[in-house]
């Protein structure tokens, strides 16, 4: 069992397998927590590093006032935003290197999605979703984070958050309907 108040301490003594073992407890956290706002996987690579790098450096200021697993998604969450701001107006060229690997079809992205994985077309729907939604989502869903967890790591008000993740859901469910509508006809 991972015991937080323990690593917590053995790594504040400078014992370097303790911050092994918090890594390797929270690194799928943080994964999950950027790849939902940054596409480029170099870069999601390099911000889950600084994030463990801000962790290790910031740990003597965590005060367990909350669980450290939402410290450290706030920590991955606002280090993601902070690239996103700085690297905006990075914008991919009109045409990707490898067009030539591309398929086309006379179905949409969405029709081949459904055939192939339904896990997929949802993913491919949330990432299609503003970034407030999708990080509610994957927070809410996939890691199981609490609305009053997810105000901590974002700063989101509960309110609010139950309020994107009610309309993230029903923007999901529409775009379900839609294109199986458009299946069916």
């Amino acid at each position: 069992m991972f015991n937080e108040h323990e690593v917590v301490s053995r790594i504040l003594n400078k014992d370097l397998r303790a911050f092994e073992l918090l890594v390797k407890q929270y690194e799928k956290l943080v994964f999950f927590v950027i790849n939902r706002l940054v596409k480029d996987q170099q870069s999601k690579e390099d911000i889950c590093q600084d994030v463990f790098i801000k962790v290790h450096q910031s740990l003597h200021r965590f005060e367990f006032q909350s669980k450290l697993s939402t410290w450290i998604a706030r920590i991955a969450y606002l280090t993601a935003v902070n690239y996103l701001k700085k690297h905006k107006n990075n914008s991919p060229s009109e045409y990707p290197e490898n067009i030539d690997n591309y398929h086309f079809t006379d179905e949409t992205p969405e029709q081949e999605l459904i055939k192939k994985n339904t896990a997929a077309y949802v993913n491919l729907l949330i990432d299609q979703m503003p970034h407030q939604y999708k990080t509610v989502l994957t927070l809410y869903h996939l890691n199981e984070f609490s609305c009053a967890e997810i105000e901590e790591i974002t700063g989101i008000p509960e309110g609010t958050v139950k309020s994107y993740l009610f309309r993230a859901r029903k923007l999901l469910k529409e775009k379900i309907e839609k294109d199986l509508k458009k299946e069916n006809i």
